[in-house]
């Protein structure tokens, strides 16, 4: 026999039920409060991020090099001396060019995939997973395995002759083809994790809308567009971002495949950062990270206030 009691159920022996330890529980977590759960988060960006990137910024105003044991203030001197070498606005201009190219290669690509592996079963289960696994690949084991698929010699160009007797092109010795092929090489890095994004954007869709403009008379690009395609409006914000601000920070792959080249063709910032480290000028080294962390927000936080309110619109 049990006996109730105005805040907890008592069981015959005496003891709270479960029902009653839960809601027991459930009171100590709200005492508590949610600031236990931040600390460790808080404690990891502060530490990896935030700390370094303040020390980071006085340097960024410094004459520090390695030809010198005194590190004194220049104010402005190592933007002005990167524009007058000509690299910031080179390095700044392939940068957005290479971040825009992935962002957009990844998106087509990934939502293309989604709509064809919308549906649970052993067969996309199977793709799911295939498309997946290049995340799993580290992006500098990456960057060696693409440059050698796209060398004069390698296996594309090999099977592009089986078409075009004599085929030789070097998709990473031309301007043009080496920064498109970098941005398609990233898109097919990261493109698995896009896709299942857009696929849990996809199921979150109620059927009841499809099928009603099904009923209507809407054919499958009107039910896409007009349908689908505002409601992934949540997917959308998170996967440009991610790809675009991404693809910004761009290091390791380039660093594996071009080094920079041909010429300045793929020297993106971190490529230009990591050049002037090499060569002893830590200073202006911080200066390009700098840009970079600049970069990011100017563009970032605006494109995340429009894609909310894009969000709220549809």
């Amino acid at each position: 026999m049990a006996y109730t009691t105005s805040d907890t159920t008592l069981a015959a022996g005496g003891t709270e039920s479960v029902p009653a330890r839960r809601r027991a529980h459930h009171r100590k977590i709200r005492q508590v409060g949610w600031w236990p759960f931040i600390v460790p988060a808080f404690a990891l960006v502060a530490g990896f991020f935030t700390v370094p990137f303040l020390l980071n910024l006085r340097f960024a105003f410094t004459d520090w090099s390695g030809y010198s044991d005194v590190i004194s203030f220049n104010g402005l001197e190592n933007f002005r001396g990167l524009i007058a070498q000509d690299i910031l606005w080179p390095a700044v201009k392939v940068t957005l060019l290479y971040a825009v190219a992935a962002m957009l290669i990844q998106n087509v690509f990934s939502l293309s995939m989604a709509l064809v592996l919308q549906r649970s079963n052993r067969t996309n289960g199977f793709f799911r997973s295939l498309f997946f696994l290049p995340v799993l690949i580290a992006p500098v084991a990456a960057g060696y395995i693409w440059g050698a698929i796209l060398a004069p010699r390698g296996p594309l160009n090999k099977f592009i002759s089986l078409f075009a007797d004599g085929f030789d092109y070097a998709w990473l010795g031309h301007a043009t083809s080496a920064l498109i092929s970098l941005a398609f090489v990233d898109a097919w890095k990261w493109s698995g994790l896009i896709t299942l994004v857009y696929i849990a954007g996809l199921n979150n869709i109620p059927e009841s809308l499809t099928e009603a403009a099904t009923v209507d008379g809407a054919n499958a690009w009107q039910r896409f567009w007009r349908i689908r395609f505002r409601l992934l409006a949540p997917a959308f914000t998170f996967t440009v971002v991610v790809t675009m601000l991404g693809a910004i920070n761009a290091f390791d792959l380039v660093a594996a495949t071009t080094r920079g080249g041909p010429g300045t063709a793929t020297t993106v910032l971190n490529i230009a950062m990591f050049n002037q480290y090499g060569s002893g000028f830590f200073g202006m080294a911080s200066s390009l990270s700098l840009v970079v962390t600049v970069l990011v927000i100017v563009l970032g936080l605006p494109l995340i206030a429009y894609l909310r309110r894009r969000e709220v619109e549809a």
